[in-house]
């Protein structure tokens, strides 16, 4: 029988393993052209650009109550449905769009400044800035159902599908559950990498997020997905001089008639109610 030398053994193990390196070898190398190929996608992806800037048309003017300082809308069955705010003189209002007259009202407790303004289902969901707690309406009737607490000031409410969005003065957003009103999630709105402060009223349009930005008359489009500013709207020479006298207060207040395709909006002690129409 042929001796086998230590030296051959060694050789003859380092060929048994050899095909198992080269496997890991292929494996691995075969990962990193797929990472590669992944990066090389992302990179050729567009980036997200700068914020639309969109012009407006005044479509229709109808009279809105100078004493109302709104603080949230909404249309509903074809009616207005308002909170308007400060202490002593909050209510929860149904408004006739096209005279302005209030077909039914509740005064809100003088200690409470109520705030935004959204619907779900067949109730009704008003803030207040301070007090920490909002009110929960039987929509035909008004009559309180329920409270429910958040903290923190409140601002401005929407609806989005199977979320209700929360606003407070800041940057941030808050997602609440419908039917618990339980705080689920928060994104933070920014504009080319920046935060945007001053975030009050809110309105779901078309899928997307519509913000007035306290204290201007500037409105900022919101994607709820992320958080992101796709549009600005400057409305600040929307109420003629002649109405801008003291105390008329800030353009807050944006309904959207979704059967209709009709967009509204107003301000706070504003005598006029506007439906506009978006221009690029």
């Amino acid at each position: 029988m042929m001796k086998v030398t230590r030296k051959q053994r060694r050789a003859r193990q380092q060929e048994t393993r050899r095909p198992g390196r080269l496997w890991l070898w292929g494996l691995l190398a075969a990962a990193a052209f797929v990472v590669y190929l992944t990066a090389r996608e992302r990179s050729a992806l567009p980036l997200p650009g700068p914020a639309s800037h969109y012009g407006y048309q005044v479509v229709n003017v109808y009279p809105h109550d100078p004493g109302a300082f709104t603080q949230g809308l909404i249309f509903r069955q074809g009616f207005l449905f308002e909170s308007t705010g400060l202490n002593g003189q909050s209510s929860l209002r149904k408004v006739r769009l096209e005279t302005g007259e209030v077909v039914q009202r509740l005064g809100i407790d003088p200690q409470h400044f109520a705030e935004g303004l959204t619907d779900v289902g067949d109730t009704l969901l008003q803030l207040t800035w301070r007090s920490n707690i909002g009110f929960v309406y039987d929509l035909p009737t008004f009559s309180l159902q329920r409270m429910f607490d958040y903290p923190g000031e409140g601002w401005g409410l929407a609806r989005d599908g199977n979320r209700v969005i929360m606003s407070d003065g800041t940057s941030s957003l808050r997602f609440l559950n419908p039917e618990t009103l339980r705080e689920t999630g928060r994104i933070t709105v920014t504009d080319a990498a920046q935060s945007v402060e001053g975030l009050n009223e809110l309105e779901m349009v078309k899928g997307e997020l519509f913000a007035n930005v306290w204290p201007t008359d500037h409105v900022v489009i919101i994607s709820p997905l992320t958080g992101r500013v796709t549009g600005r709207l400057d409305l600040g020479g929307l109420l003629p001089p002649a109405d801008r006298a003291p105390p008329v207060d800030v353009l807050n207040g944006i309904a959207y008639d979704a059967e209709r395709d009709r967009l509204f909006v107003t301000g706070k002690l504003w005598p006029r109610l506007f439906e506009i129409r978006l221009r690029r």
